[in-house]
């Protein structure tokens, strides 16, 4: 008769509010996407579509609420308007691009 090794289970110290907690990971949660603190420098796109128009360039100033792209999506056009007075450092998209949800739009200074 084989004995079997018996595997002890691993315990992980969990960090939350400032405490720590031993504790199992399931494979699933070990494996997760890792919290990022949101940068609100970077504007992402909050629907899938196709690019149809940019309206401003790379240096320019801007002003909460203006356009700055039009999104097409499920045969809508959609103004995607900016988020926060700044100035445009780098804008990651092109006129006819079809673009996934969350895909990088646009980086202000």
């Amino acid at each position: 008769m084989v004995e079997k090794e018996v595997k002890k289970p691993e315990f992980k110290i969990l960090t939350m509010w400032e405490r720590d907690y031993k504790t199992l990971f399931t494979e699933k949660f070990a494996n997760r996407k890792k919290y990022e603190a949101p940068n609100f420098k970077k504007n992402f796109s909050y629907i899938p579509g196709t690019i149809q128009e940019i309206l401003i360039k790379e240096g320019q100033t801007v002003k909460k609420g203006e356009p700055m792209f039009t999104l097409e999506s499920m045969k809508m056009m959609n103004n995607v308007r900016v988020p926060l007075d700044g100035k445009v450092k780098k804008i990651y998209v092109s006129i006819g691009e079809k673009i996934p949800k969350n895909h990088l739009l646009i980086e202000f200074v």
